[in-house]
């Protein structure tokens, strides 16, 4: 039976955190799991799958985030272009 707490085998989408934060330290840890060498070559592979799930997630948020200050920037330079109401 296989351990609940090993996060080594957990890839489906729907299993991701749902948070930037939660799957930044999840990928820490899985990338402290990978340097350690202990794991097997089916755990490695596992968390080397699930570190790039992560990271792709992480790197998603990000992308969101930078869009989203772009955005208020260029609203505020609008806004100060603009003419008195």
């Amino acid at each position: 039976m296989a351990d609940p707490t090993d996060r080594t085998d957990r890839t489906d989408a729907s299993e991701l955190p749902t948070t930037y934060e939660a799957a930044r330290e999840e990928l820490v840890d899985v990338v402290r799991r990978l340097e350690s060498g202990g794991a097997t070559l089916e755990e490695s592979l596992a968390l080397w799958e699930r570190g790039e799930a992560l990271a792709t997630l992480c790197q998603q948020w990000l992308d969101g985030a930078r869009e989203r200050l772009d955005a208020a920037v260029a609203g505020s330079r609008g806004a100060d272009q603009a003419p008195p109401g």
